[in-house]
């Protein structure tokens, strides 16, 4: 059991001095790994979410654009869509003015040749019967 005592108390310096010179550096080398390592996964999940955050941002962005090209779409064709129905009021009214104008000149035409048929139309049945009249006459002398 004497000769136990020795290697033992070798055995307890060697514990110490491994402990000294060998863990307690190695252990803190594993901590400062650690920590370097959580800070990069921390630095790593900041990075991911500012790319998150601006990548809603360019999101929302970019479906306001969207939303205000399709607001100036609708606002084209609203403008285009009226623009074509005053075209074509005003198409129709001229059209309208057209055929009263045209109906006018029908009726006046129509009148006119109503008082030319109408002076003709005496002067005509005068002739005609002079004509009869002069012939039934002219027969019998």
């Amino acid at each position: 059991m004497l000769k136990a005592i020795p290697t033992v108390i070798l055995l307890l310096l060697l514990y110490w001095y491994f402990r000294a010179m060998l863990f307690g550096p190695l252990e803190k080398v594993l901590k400062q790994r650690d920590e370097l390592t959580e800070g990069a996964r921390k630095s790593a999940e900041a990075s991911l979410a500012a790319a998150e955050q601006k990548s809603r941002e360019f999101e929302k962005k970019l479906n306001e654009a969207r939303a205000e090209v399709y607001r100036e779409q609708e606002e084209t064709r609203r403008k285009w869509l009226e623009d074509q129905a005053a075209q074509v009021d005003a198409t129709r009214k001229a059209s309208e003015q057209a055929v009263h104008a045209a109906k006018q000149q029908i009726e006046a035409e129509a009148a006119a040749a109503r008082d030319t048929l109408a002076a003709t139309t005496a002067a005509l049945a005068d002739e005609i019967a002079t004509t009869i009249l002069g012939r039934k006459t002219g027969g019998r002398a």
